[in-house]
């Protein structure tokens, strides 16, 4: 009786609501290789145009697996047509990854194809679920779906276009779509989703986005490898890989180590849990995701030319990308915990210095002055933490 009264939603209050299946984490193995793609793109085409198209993916990208986790927060992936769902999204994720190479190019059709089918068809298919069971949140997928509907013309529009239309089509698109997030999917006629309705399970979104986040980490950790291992092996490269190596590592403990257990159990005891969740695993950890990409361009850039002059290219992402992450670490501890981090300030600080003198360094050199900026915002905030903890 209780699963007929539930339907397909996660039953409240029990341990499954906030459990993480196996179905979502094999669901999330097609989008850690949609990151390495858009890694790739970036890599191949580092300029600020490249750049540009490449934070285009990346945030498409992000929207559809994000918005997939949010449903998958409250349907129950260990019903059959859940997960056969997540199933049916995860063969379109695959071609949509297959695409991303070519996304301004050849594969274009396939890219938007793929990310419209996932981005409406996932959420017509929680509004059929939410129809009789939950029709609060129906109400708000119903204006989600029109958001994805519009936005949508303007991704298959692009795939027909020339590189340079396209880009701003498919640019116009994924705006509308972040913006329809901050717009409470406001819909004339349909009105606007309040946050409160959103009830969702703090701890199984910050596992999650967790999770994702040391998937992504321990990926770039695999393409450092095998970049490094087909390289001609010296003082340089050997440098580089192990700062390459500790530079994971400290941007793991400064999420992992110090605040991501902490802000799940915030989130789950917050009177508005919905709007928290918004802001902080939609919003602030896509910044989390676009710095550990950017660092690992930064990686294989350093690699393949550890000597010489650093370009500005190198500096951007590994400077840029190492500045962001303790950026986004700021606002994940600020937004959660109401605290401002004096380490990670003082790390921005360094890294500011470090712009400047990497015109005169090598490449080798910046990675390895970037790692020391890095652990040494990871000891300090460390001990802060443990002083507290003793108190």
């Amino acid at each position: 009786m209780e699963t007929a009264r539930l339907g397909l939603f996660r039953p409240k209050g029990s341990h499954a609501e906030h459990k993480v299946s196996f179905s979502e984490l094999f669901f999330d193995l097609v989008f850690v290789y949609a990151i390495t793609q858009s890694a790739h793109l970036l890599i191949a085409h580092f300029t600020p145009y490249g750049v540009l198209q490449g934070m285009l993916v990346i945030l498409a990208v992000w929207w559809v697996w994000v918005f997939t986790t949010w449903v998958t927060n409250w349907l129950d992936p260990e019903t059959v047509p859940v997960r056969l769902m997540l199933f049916a999204l995860m063969l379109l994720g695959m071609g949509l990854s297959i695409s991303i190479p070519e996304a301004f190019g050849k594969h274009g059709l396939l890219f938007a194809v793929c990310y419209v089918t996932m981005q409406i068809g996932r959420t017509v298919f929680i509004c059929m679920c939410s129809r009789k069971h939950r029709p609060d949140l129906h109400r708000g997928f119903i204006r989600m779906t029109v958001w994805f509907a519009v936005s949508g013309v303007f991704w298959l529009i692009g795939a027909f276009q020339d590189d340079t239309l396209r880009t701003l089509l498919w640019g116009l698109a994924i705006a509308i779509e972040y913006l329809s997030a901050s717009v409470s999917f406001a819909v004339p006629g349909l009105g606007r989703s309040d946050s409160k309705e959103w009830d969702i399970s703090g701890a199984h979104m910050a596992e999650r986005c967790g999770l994702l986040l040391i998937i992504a980490l321990g990926e770039s950790l695999l393409v450092t490898g095998n970049t490094f291992a087909g390289t001609q092996w010296d003082s340089a490269t050997i440098t580089a890989f192990v700062s390459a190596f500790v530079t994971t590592v400290a941007m793991w403990w400064l999420y992992f180590s110090l605040s991501a257990e902490r802000a799940s159990d915030v989130i789950s005891h917050s009177d508005n849990s919905g709007h928290l969740g918004r802001v902080i695993y939609t919003y602030v950890h896509l910044l989390l995701i676009i710095a550990i990409i950017l660092v690992a361009v930064a990686d294989e850039f350093v690699l393949a030319h550890p000597h010489g002059h650093t370009s500005i290219g190198t500096m951007v992402a590994m400077i840029g990308g190492t500045a962001l992450y303790l950026i986004a670490n700021i606002l994940f501890k600020w937004l959660v915990f109401n605290g401002h981090p004096l380490s990670h300030y003082i790390g921005l600080g360094l890294l500011a210095i470090l712009c400047v003198a990497a015109f005169h360094v090598p490449p080798v050199a910046v990675a390895v002055a970037t790692t020391l900026i890095l652990v040494l915002v990871a000891i300090q905030e460390t001990v802060v933490v443990m002083r507290k903890n003793s108190h």
